[in-house]
Parts: structure tokens; sequence; C-alpha cells
């Protein structure tokens, strides 16, 4: 089990990508907090993966005040003693042209996407550098390529990449690595939710599945297969990337 003994944070963990990272972590002997705004959804996971004897912790955080962020690492630290990896996972979307959007609107989705990754990389980063730790940041491909009817949730993503990439040079003289992952579609309920806010549901299926060479959207376990990679040992010399997990949509053939 190649995280025994590590201790990792996910935002967003209690469902789809996030789960699917959270499952899979635990699976790999690591302590894993689940941080999510829903305590239901985050309660049921924690009793199901604790039943089968995985270390786990839930801490209702909504990621976009910094009290329950400074919050959720006092907890983690309390419980594990250490941070070795942070997951940056939660998201929100919110598919409309931009002169749709309300300044509210516009706030929440940057809150969520982007401000949140500030608040929980300012308060762990002493624990990752105590631990030469890393941080995994869940992009998309619309933070490297356009996309129609998407442009908040794009800018956030193309943020993010870049806030990867300049954190990564600040934190490589401390052993911290910061690499992002920038997955198209993935079979979640972020995603079945956009796929109904379309005009022709069925239709967005097929687009989706036309659009990536190999056929279909990813699975949110083949998502957290590449997470997994980034904030293992498994990728010790890797910092700075931005990598597509998208089956060959970016290629754009």
């Amino acid at each position: 089990m190649i995280l025994s003994g590590k201790t990792t944070i996910v935002t967003g963990g209690a469902s789809g990508i996030g789960e699917a990272i959270v499952r899979l972590f635990a699976a790999q002997g690591a302590n894993v907090v689940i941080a999510n705004r829903t305590e239901a959804d985050a309660s049921r996971l924690t009793e199901q993966l604790l039943s089968s004897g995985a270390s786990v912790m839930a801490v209702r955080t909504d990621v976009s005040k910094e009290e329950d962020v400074k919050e959720l690492i006092r907890q983690t630290i309390e419980r594990f003693g250490q941070i070795d990896s942070v997951v940056n996972n939660a998201a929100a979307i919110m598919p409309k042209y931009l002169e749709e959007f309300e300044e509210e609107e516009w706030d929440r989705i940057f809150n969520v996407n982007l401000k949140s990754v500030f608040f929980m990389i300012k308060h762990s980063i002493a624990e990752l550098k105590k631990t030469r730790g890393s941080i995994v940041n869940m992009s998309s491909l619309n933070g490297l390529i356009g996309q129609k009817m998407n442009p908040v949730y794009a800018a956030t993503k193309g943020g993010m990449n870049a806030l990867t990439k300049a954190l990564a040079l600040d934190y490589a003289p401390y052993g911290v690595r910061v690499n992002c992952i920038c997955p198209a579609g993935v079979t979640t309920p972020l995603l079945d939710k956009w796929i109904q806010q379309q005009d022709d549901p069925i239709a967005t299926i097929q687009d989706l599945n036309d659009m990536h060479p190999l056929g279909r959207p990813a699975t949110s376990e083949e998502i957290a297969q590449a997470t997994l990679y980034l904030a293992s040992s498994q990728s010790g010399f890797v910092t700075g990337v931005a990598l597509p997990v998208d089956g060959g949509a970016s290629l754009g053939y």
C-alpha cells in the first residue's frame, strides 16, 4: 500500500471524483479526511469505509470560507498529526453565457473553484513543508482549451492551472510538489447535472462520447488513479504539470 502512514485531505470528497479518490487512497493505506459541505453524504461514506477498516474522518467544510478551512486543518492535525497531501477537488459549475451571469453567481463559482484552493494551500502549506508533501488540484480540460457556454468555469480552471505552476516554483525548495489534473468528460453527478441543463440531453451524451477518441468519458476511478500517481512517491520528480486525463479529447481530431 503506497500511502501507508500518510494523511491526505480531499475536498468535495463525498461524491463523484472526490469519493473515488477517497476510496482509492483509503485502500492504499492513507488516513483520509473527507472535507465536504454536505454532512450527510460525508457521514454515509465515512461509515462505509470505517466498517471496512479504513482510517477516515469527515469534517463538514465550506471550502469557500476561510474559517471552515482553518478548522479543517486544525482537526486533521489533531487527529492524525500530519498532512502529506491535499487534493483540491471541490467544484461548482454554472453553464451559461457570460452576459447572463449575475455578480453573485460569478463570485460563487470563483469562490468554490479557485478561492478555496487559496485557502486550502494557505492553511496547509506549513504542514506540507514538514512532510515534503504533495498538492493535487482538480482542474479541467476547460482550463486548457475553451468550451461553449461555460466561460466562468473555464476561467476558474485556467486560473487554477496558472496558480499550480507558480506554486510549484515557490514550494519546490521545500520539496513540496504541486500539480493539477485536467479531465474532459467524467461520469459524475456534476456532469449529469450539466447534461440535463442542455437543450438536448440525449444529443449531448452522444456528443460527449464523440469528443473523446477513446469513445467515452472517463470514470471517476480513472481520474482517482491519476490523482494517486501525482499525490504519491510514484511521481516524486513531477511538479508544475497540468496533466490532461481526457481520452484524447484535447487532440482536436
